[in-house]
């Protein structure tokens, strides 16, 4: 009993440490255009950054929250290289990044 109630502990405590770790904010780089109308994935305009990794393409989609809204009219009708700082999660299979900063490269 002691050793099932030991491993629910740490099965617990290392749940709540990965949920710690991606909850935290990185940066990353690539190209934000339109999942609407450059992706043509979405009903509505929403801003994603697209990025390399591991030599494969890889789409954030931005949470569209006022850092992402205010953005999204730098790159609606042409992609633009950019820098982003966020929290990213997953969510139903696709990587969403919660926008605290998002700049044009080089500015």
């Amino acid at each position: 009993m002691k050793k099932i109630i030991a491993a629910f502990i740490a099965t617990a405590f290392l749940a709540s440490f990965v949920a710690s770790v991606s909850a935290e904010e990185m940066t990353i780089k690539g190209e934000a255009l339109c999942a609407k109308c450059e992706l043509h994935e979405t009903a509505k305009c929403q801003t994603a950054i697209r990025t390399k990794e591991d030599g494969k393409d890889v789409v954030y989609y931005a949470v569209n929250n006022d850092v992402a809204k205010e953005f999204h009219k730098n790159i609606c009708k042409a992609p633009a290289k950019v820098v982003a700082t966020g929290k990213i999660k997953e969510k139903d299979g696709k990587k969403m990044i919660t926008l605290s900063k998002i700049e044009l490269e080089g500015q």
